[in-house]
């Protein structure tokens, strides 16, 4: 059996104390959140996209930006509404006159975390222009390509019970979002620890960097070290098989899902100091990666099936290995 190096084990005790700084400064305004914000963290590892639904009110937003805060990076919120344009996100090329050129406006998506807020009031035509950002880190504007600086991260929000005047993600689209969060309601305790701290200013405020967002890349380079056994492969395969073969589903997982649970186990054994992932790594992200990728056929939504429902079912037909 293989044996980590010292300097594996150095970088996986960095990851995990890195992370460890944003998760302690982000509950000074998120409380009772620490699952929703180990997944965004999740999210940042992977170089990938969370989407954020829950009803109003519960902190979507003030969590986005208390992580943002975190990092030290460059932060921009959009405001989605039904007149945004796709080059109110991109940017636009505009004459310099005393130039005599088209000089490139950068818009929002030129920062390291866009909060994109309440993405299902844009437009199709809008929303299709984070498609190119979110998968290739770049976007076209005047058959010309940008870079997006790195670290990247998309933050979307969606309201779930509020639909007039919505333009409901297609599934392209919402492939693209490597995992979907839900906070819920909070426990009595922490609404009333809540009504506390925020009796004055709010604590978002208060909220600085406590680290340099500038090592996220090469800490992303570590997550790709943690081993992944032979048997646990297999099971991402067959758990695959399973749900692309089930009757109730129109769309299954597809090979970007199975990635996206691979390389997310692997960073949440990486955010715990380990350099290997457990079976319960992929039980726990089972449903924020994959249910908001399943479609349930509609003589099945008829019946009252759900996503949730059917992938609650194959992940307890499919066994995890011991090991």
């Amino acid at each position: 059996m293989n044996t980590p190096s010292s300097t594996s084990v150095a970088n996986l005790h960095a990851l995990a104390d890195f992370a460890e700084r944003v998760r302690a400064n982000v509950e000074q305004v998120i409380i009772g959140k620490t699952a929703a914000i180990d997944l965004l963290l999740i999210a940042l590892m992977c170089g990938g996209h969370a989407l954020i639904e829950d009803v109003p009110g519960v902190g979507k937003t003030m969590l986005a930006r208390a992580l943002a805060l975190s990092l030290g990076l460059r932060f921009q919120r959009v405001q989605c509404t039904p007149d945004l344009l796709p080059n109110d996100l991109t940017g636009v090329s505009v004459y310099r006159p005393q130039n005599g050129q088209f000089v490139f406006q950068p818009g929002p998506l030129f920062s390291h975390v866009v909060l994109v807020d309440e993405i299902n009031r844009a437009t199709p035509r809008t929303q299709s222009a984070l498609l190119e950002a979110m998968g290739e880190g770049q976007v076209s504007v005047d058959g010309v390509t940008h870079r997006l600086p790195e670290p990247f991260l998309v933050l979307a929000t969606q309201n779930p019970i509020e639909f007039e005047g919505t333009f409901p993600l297609p599934e392209a689209q919402l492939d693209r979002f490597l995992l979907q969060i839900q906070l819920g309601y909070p426990s009595p305790a922490d609404e009333l620890q809540m009504l506390t701290t925020l009796a004055g200013d709010h604590p978002i405020t208060q909220v600085t960097a406590v680290v340099d967002g500038s090592q996220i890349p090469a800490l992303q380079r570590i997550v790709y070290t943690v081993r992944v056994a032979p048997s646990l492969r297999e099971y991402l395969v067959r758990l695959a098989q399973q749900l692309r073969s089930h009757p109730d589903l129109a769309l299954a997982m597809s090979p970007r899902a199975t990635l996206a649970l691979f390389r997310t186990g692997q960073a949440r054994a990486a955010l715990a100091g380990r350099d290997y992932v457990l079976p319960d790594d992929y039980k726990a992200l089972a449903e924020p990666v994959l249910k908001h990728r399943l479609l349930v056929r509609p003589a099945a939504a008829i019946r009252g099936r759900t996503s949730a429902d059917v992938l609650a079912e194959v992940l307890a037909s499919v066994e995890l290995p011991l090991e």
